[in-house]
This record gives C-alpha cells, structure tokens and sequence, in this order.
C-alpha cells in the first residue's frame, strides 16, 4: 500500500502523522511511505530519521497526498488540503467532523474518501483507545495552562493554584469526569488546589473518589449544581466528550456572566464544538480572549505543542489500527476489527457515523 504522511497545515500545529518508527515497520512489511520534507521537525524527526527508516521524502504537500492510497493526518484536513485528497483514498487522524464545516463534509463525500477518525475508534468495552493518551496528555497540560492564566501579567486575578499557609489556594471546577477531566484533577490535586469535579455518572464520580483517596468534591452535573460551582470557581475546566458529535452547551452566557472577574474558564471540548456558550476556537499563537470578564482559553489541539510526547503516545495507540489497514486493505481490515469499523464517519459518498448524519441534517435545516 502506498501512505502518505503530509506536513501539517493548521497553525501551531507540530505533530506528525507518523513517527519514522512507524515507517519502518510499514517498509518491512512491503509499503511505500512517502513523507512530505519537514513534516516531522515539529515533532524532533529530521527527514534523514524518516529516510534512514525506509521512507521516501517528498517535497510538496500535493505529491505526499497524490501517491497515496491512505492518509495518515493528525488534525482534520483543511479546505486546501480537501482539494488535494483523491476519489476513493482512505484518511485517518483526528477528523472531529461534527464541528466541522457542513461543505467540508460534503467534499469529502463527494470525493468518496473512507473517513477514519481517531477519537471515534472505539474498544468493545466502550474505551477510546486512539483518543486516550491525549486526553490524558491535555489534562495534565490544564495545570500548566490554568497556573500561568492566572498570573497578573497575562491578565489574571494573581491566584496561586496552591495557595500558602494562611491564603486559601485556588478554587478548581471540572466539569465532565472521564479521562480527560480525571488526569486534570489528578494534576491539580497534587499542587494542592481545591478540586471540584462534576459528572451525571455517579458510578464514575466514586471511581474518581476512590482513585484520588477522598480529594476531590464530587457533585452530581445537573442545573442547579453547575450554576452554583461556577461562581466560586477560579478556574472551570469543560472536559465533556459526547463521541461522535457536537458537545452540549452546558455552561450558558448567563452562568458565566456570574462567574468572578478575571476568573479563567478552559474549555477543552472546543474540539467537538464546545461546552460553554461563550466559547470559540483560538489557537497556540492568539490562546485567550475575555468575555463577560472572564479569560476563556479554546485551542482545540492544545496538545500540538508537546508534539513529540503527543506524537509518540497517540502513534503506539494507533498503530494496530494503521497496521489493520495496511496489511489486510480497508474493506478487511474495517470486516475483521469492529473498534476501526467503529470510527468511520465516511465511505463510498455516504455518512456511516448516525451522529454526524444528524448533525448535517440539523445544519440543512
């Protein structure tokens, strides 16, 4: 099979499709690798590393995308890159297509490219084995993240996370306990702040209590807990993930409006649309902006910039699923492993993922 891993266009975007080890362990099975020049370097990969494991180097993001059979990407294919893709090939990678643009689908479509996205895979215990290692990379980041935003000099109210003998330390709301949500407590705990966690799964609030030894107050998400957390909250984290389509909006206008100036809201859903109403995309280079006085921080690939981390941990993940393709072809491959046949969004010109039709019906609507 001929694969192509282009560089990737989106700003502040380093992360690679592929890491040379996993090219070489595609040219030992008989594959040809075309890999667009720089693609890696982001990611600490030179273009030599990707040689000397096998692959060949390309130097147009056209001819990495028009020698390929398969795609591997990391974030969803810009309109240029749309334009590149071929009738029939097949593409993977962190697609997110419920918060895409309605003619980005369609031009996918139209083109009949057999859609893959990674944080759709998913295990037969309901597990989302691709997406994980970045949810957990992103929510040990929040700590990082929150702490800085929090400093008077990027507009913060000068909140320690910790606190200090005699000063409180700051007041942590998660909202949405899974991976991500959990990894994030996990972080912030452990400097010492308060952390607040709510979830409408109450078996998985006393996993999180079990987990963290009693450390986290856990509450039940719905209205009236929501409303009343985020008005003492420092910092509110959106950690809520509904697979394979937009997330709800469950912090409104109104509940952030109550929020303390200068407080600082993480919404780390942006990636499927958003859990807060006041929230829109930003990215690496422009990360915040204010609104109703409070600091809203939205990238939606907060992890592109730990991109060798990001790179490898997403890469051992996807690699049996990558292998699936490449050995048995696609129409196998999506036969005999039923967690890969899970993450189509697309094939043959038809929407296979029910949440993503319904997403497009509502946006013709």
């Amino acid at each position: 099979m001929d694969i192509g891993i282009p560089r990737e266009r989106r700003e502040s975007e380093y992360r690679v499709g592929l890491t040379p080890i996993g090219v070489q362990l595609l040219t030992a099975e008989g594959h040809t690798c075309y890999i667009e020049r720089h693609a890696g370097v982001g990611a600490g990969f030179s273009d030599r590393d990707y040689e000397a494991a096998g692959g060949k180097i390309v130097y147009s993001t056209q001819e990495a995308y028009g020698r390929a059979d398969l795609i591997l990407k990391v974030s969803r294919p810009t309109g240029e890159e749309v334009e590149w893709l071929h009738d029939g090939q097949a593409l993977l990678g962190f697609l997110h297509l419920a918060a895409a643009r309605h003619s980005r689908v369609e031009a996918l479509l139209q083109k009949r490219i057999t859609a893959i996205g990674y944080e759709m895979i998913q295990a037969d215990d309901g597990s989302l084995p691709v997406l994980t290692p970045l949810s957990q990379a992103a929510g040990r980041m929040t700590l990082q993240i929150a702490a800085s935003l929090l400093q008077n000099d990027r507009g913060g109210k000068g909140i320690l996370l910790s606190g200090v003998p005699g000063v409180p330390p700051a007041e942590v709301v998660i909202v949405g306990g899974g991976t991500l949500g959990t990894c994030a407590a996990r972080a912030f705990v452990g400097i010492g702040a308060t952390v607040h966690v709510l979830d409408r799964d109450l078996q998985r609030l006393q996993k999180l209590d079990a987990d963290l030894g009693g450390r986290v107050i856990t509450m039940v998400s719905h209205d009236f807990n929501l409303r009343k957390a985020v008005k003492f909250a420092d910092v509110l984290i959106g950690a809520i993930l509904v697979r394979g389509t937009r997330t709800p909006i469950l912090i409104t206008r109104e509940m952030v409006r109550s929020m303390k100036p200068r407080s600082v809201i993480l919404d780390l859903s942006i990636d499927q649309g958003g859990c807060v109403e006041t929230s829109r995309p930003t990215t690496h280079r422009a990360p915040t902006f204010i609104e109703e006085n409070v600091i809203h921080y939205c990238v939606p690939n907060v992890t592109a910039v730990v991109a060798r981390t990001a790179t490898h941990a997403f890469n051992n993940a996807a690699w049996p699923y990558i292998q699936a393709v490449a050995r048995l072809g696609m129409d196998a491959a999506l036969i005999e492993n039923a967690a890969l046949a899970r993450g189509l969004n697309t094939r043959g010109g038809q929407i296979v993922n029910p949440a993503l039709n319904l997403v497009m019906s509502d946006e013709v609507r």
